[in-house]
This record gives C-alpha cells, structure tokens and sequence, in this order.
C-alpha cells in the first residue's frame, strides 16, 4: 500500500502541477479552461484504458506466459520510473518556468486548443506511466487490494494538492518533495528489478543464477509487519537469488550515487567525461575478464555414477575407472576412438580379450552355461564329452563426458566358449551367460546431464550476457562523454557575444594596446 500511494502521489502530482500551471496560465490570459479539461479527461481515460487492456491480456495467457508479461512491464515500469526519476532531478526546481513559456509558445502559434494538447500529452504521459507502474507493482505486492486502495489514496491527495496549488494555498518545494520521494521510489524501482528477474526465471527465460544467497525468514516472517514492509513495499523476497541480488544492487547503487553524490564533490566537465571514459574502460576490462574467466569456471562437476546394478563409475583423466563387488577396473580412453558433437565426445570401445573359465566342460556344465540346455549343433549322442573349452570375452564400452565430465557409460560383454574333443569332430564356438554388464543409472545420467545444462546456462549468462551488457554500458558511457566534449569544443568556439573568438595574434595586440593605454 505504501509503495502505491507514494507512486500514485509523485505520478499523480507531477501531472496536477502541469495541469494546474496551464490553467492558471489560461485563467491570466482570460482563456476557457473546457478545452483543457476535455484534454485530461480524454487522457486519463486512455490511461485507464491502458492498464485495463494490459491486466485482460495477462490474464488470458498461459501461466509461463503471464511470468513474461510480467516481465516486460516490470522492466518497462523500471525504465519509467528511473526517466522520471532522472528528469525530476535536473527540471524540478524550474518546472513552472519551463511550462509557462512553453504553454505561452503554444497560445502564441494557435489557440486555447493548442494548451489542451499539451494538457493531453502530459496527462497521457503520465498516466501511462502510473498505470504501468502500479500494474508492475500490484504484481509483486502480495496484497493487491491494499496496493489499490494506497494508489487511489495517492492520486487523490495528488489532486487535492494540485488544486491547493492552483488556488495558491499551497507553497510545494518541489526540488525537496521530488528528491525526498526520488529515495522511496528509487528502492521500489530496486524491488522491481528483484522481481522480474524472478518472473523472467519462471517463464523459463532465465535459468541461470538461480543460487540462494541469503535467507531473510528471520527478518521479515510471513504475515508480520516486517515482511509486508519488506517483500511488499520494497519486493526483496526472503530467499533471494544470486542473479536477483546482481541486479539489485546493479540499479540501486548507481541511481543512489547519481542522487545523492555531494554537490561539491561531482566532477565538473573534464572530470566528469574523464570518470565516464574510466569507468567504460573498467566495464570493458570486467567484461573481457568475465568472458575468459566464467566458461573456465563454471565447468560441470565431474562426479561419479552410480550403476543400476551396484557400484559406481568415474572420470578420471583419460580413463573410466568402474567399481563393483569390490573391485576397481581402469580403462583407457584412446583419442582416436572418440567423435566430439556439439561439445559432447563419445568413445565407443570393442575388444576381444581372453577370458577365466574351466578348461573342460561336461555335457551338464555346458547346458547350465548356455542357460539350461546344449548349444545347437552339439549332439549329446555323437559328442557326449567332456570338452576341452577356450574362454574369450567380447566387449564394447561406450562412454559419454563434456568438459571433463562423465555424462554416461555402459559396458556389454558376451562371454564366448570355443569347444573341441568330447567327440566334436570340429571345434566350436558359443556365446554363453556370464558377461560382466553393466550401464549407469538412468536418475545418474539425468543428473549429470541437468548439470551440464545448469552449466552452459551459467558460462552463457556470466560468461556472454552479463560481459554483453557491461559493454553497452560502456559504450553509452563512452557516447556521453563524447557528446560532453563536442558540445565543450562548440561552446568554447562561440563566445558570449556570438562572434567567433579572436586569433591569438589579435588578442596580442589587444592586450599590448591596453597595456599601454593604461
């Protein structure tokens, strides 16, 4: 309620003293005010019109969705508040003058119409602003019939205001009252950075950054005074997350250094351009440091998977180690059997080693290997045995890892038996039961393959997006301080007088011809 009532105050304060300043101006000059007050009334049904069309479209939405659009008028909300916020600082102390010679200006080229326009556009302006801004705003409050009751209570007190001004009852500073509301809304637009970038992760469009930092249940418990002032006015929830925080402090400490830097010590023109260049450099420098830094930082975690049947599997180096049943078995992973696609290598392994088992087998052990009964072409009346037996393992490894992690691995093994003798006129070869199988399971391979996601998205947002962003900053930077030196050189080039300075030969003879006058 709180943050409503000051947004609708300030809004609602800013648009009274544009309109109260064109009616005056019109009553000094004996002109009607109905043009005027048919252009407000046109504008704050627009408005209106506004925030109704926003609030039906949301809500006919899907869920991700809705997040979305929360989004969007989270940041649309943000950048209003803080233009507003900007131009109040500089315009606030002349803010009368400015609208009588630009209203005079209007009058001068037309008619009364014209002042009802400009009324039109302020208020239209304005209530554009309000209505997203408290929209945003009821979003993240948890009571939006309390944020509601607070933003008519603002818009009210706004009027009444306005009209006091008007009549001249009132006496408003408004370079203090801008300045003083400039902190409350300066933390509310903070809350509102915090809390679309929450929105923006449940609509799926940011998935990185999702670590918890801090826990605030101690401060602000659910239904207590602290919370409603908290999570409700301020929008900072109990369990922020790590790419909320960034961006919290990445607007408040700014706007708070832009508001509240001592008059004295801001840096004049040079120095302001020369801060500029500097901090875009530094930005630039972060930038590159965090694009080298953040993919060989955030790797996935190489851990170890555990296999449906018991045992685990790890990565270590170029090998796979597999344990199981107390035994650890290492295996080699030969570059030239790998093919890497899009970042994921794969090694498919087969090999065909001599293997344990009994050097002779009789008709009954040869059924129990071969899973109750005698292979087929082995007649128990020709050949009755006992058999001479060779024992081979047929293998095949396959292996998956990115990065240096393990993604899945898997082995299947036939056990192979080469029988002679026993009556066998030649030898043959069997695939029996008995091969060492095994495969990670499917709850490790999700896991490690959600890591590897979780990571991408990590590298990609502090190691692409975030080094993106610090750049365009520096480049807006880097462009103020461009437009600061040329409109220098043009002021230094055109002298009070609008003559174009003298040569310094000129100056010279100017200064000799004083000197010896006096």
């Amino acid at each position: 309620m709180l943050a409503t009532l000051v947004i609708g105050l300030r809004e609602g304060l800013e648009a009274a003293l544009i309109v109260g300043i064109i009616a005056a101006f019109l009553k000094r000059n004996g002109k009607s005010l109905l043009p005027m007050w048919i252009g407000v009334a046109a504008a704050l049904v627009a408005s209106v019109a506004v925030g109704v069309v926003l609030t039906v479209i949301e809500q006919s939405l899907p869920q991700a969705a809705q997040e979305g659009m929360e989004s969007i008028i989270g940041l649309v909300a943000v950048f209003f508040v803080t233009s507003m916020i900007v131009w109040m600082a500089h315009h606030a102390r002349g803010m009368k003058k400015e609208l009588e010679a630009e209203a005079g200006q209007a009058l001068r080229e037309g008619t009364a119409w014209a002042l009802a326009g400009m009324a039109f556009l302020a208020v239209l302006k304005e209530g554009f602003e309000t209505s997203v801004f408290l929209l945003a705003t009821f979003q993240a409050s948890t009571d939006a019939s309390l944020a509601a009751v607070g933003a008519v209570i603002g818009v009210l007190v706004s009027a009444g205001i306005g009209v006091g001004i008007y009549q001249g009852g009132i006496r408003l500073d408004l370079g203090r009252f801008f300045r003083y509301t400039g902190v409350f809304l300066i933390l509310v637009a903070a809350g509102l950075v915090l809390t679309m970038l929450r929105t923006a992760h449940e609509a799926g469009w940011i998935v990185a950054g999702q670590q918890r930092t801090l826990d605030l249940g101690w401060l602000a418990p659910n239904g207590s005074i602290q919370a409603a002032l908290i999570t409700g006015v301020l929008g900072i929830p109990a369990d922020p997350r790590l790419i909320e925080v960034v961006g919290w402090v990445a607007y408040l400490v700014p706007m708070a250094l832009f508001m509240f830097w001592p008059a004295a010590l801001r840096p004049r023109s040079g120095g302001a351009r020369r801060l500029q260049l500097g901090i875009a450099i530094a930005a630039i420098a972060i930038a590159a440091g965090a694009a080298v830094v953040a993919p060989l930082a955030l790797q996935p975690a190489n851990r170890p998977l555990a296999l449906a049947q018991g045992g685990e599997v790890r990565m270590s180096g170029d090998s796979i180690v597999e344990t199981s049943g107390g035994h650890e078995r290492r295996v080699t992973l030969p570059a030239s059997a790998s093919v890497t696609r899009d970042g994921v290598t794969t090694w498919t392994l087969r090999s065909t080693d001599p293997a344990a088992g009994p050097a002779t087998l009789s008709r009954t052990a040869l059924a129990t290997q071969n899973g109750g009964r005698l292979p087929v072409g082995v007649d128990a009346n020709r050949a009755p045995g006992p058999y001479r037996a060779t024992w081979s393992a047929a293998t095949t490894r396959s292996v998956r890892a990115a990065d240096g992690a393990l993604l899945d691995a898997s082995q299947q093994q036939t056990r192979v038996v080469t029988l002679s003798g026993g009556g066998l006129s030649t030898p043959r070869t069997f695939s029996v039961s008995g091969g060492e199988n095994w495969r990670a399971s499917d709850a490790a391979v999700a896991a490690a393959g959600a890591s590897r996601t979780a990571a991408i998205a990590e590298q990609r947002l502090w190691g692409a997006q975030v080094p993106a962003a610090l750049v365009v900053a520096a480049l807006v930077l880097a462009a103020f301080a461009l437009r600061s030196f040329r409109r220098d050189r043009r002021e230094a080039a055109t002298p009070a007088s609008g003559r174009p300075p003298a040569s310094p030969l000129t100056a010279a003879q100017n200064r000799t011809s004083l000197h010896a006058t006096h």
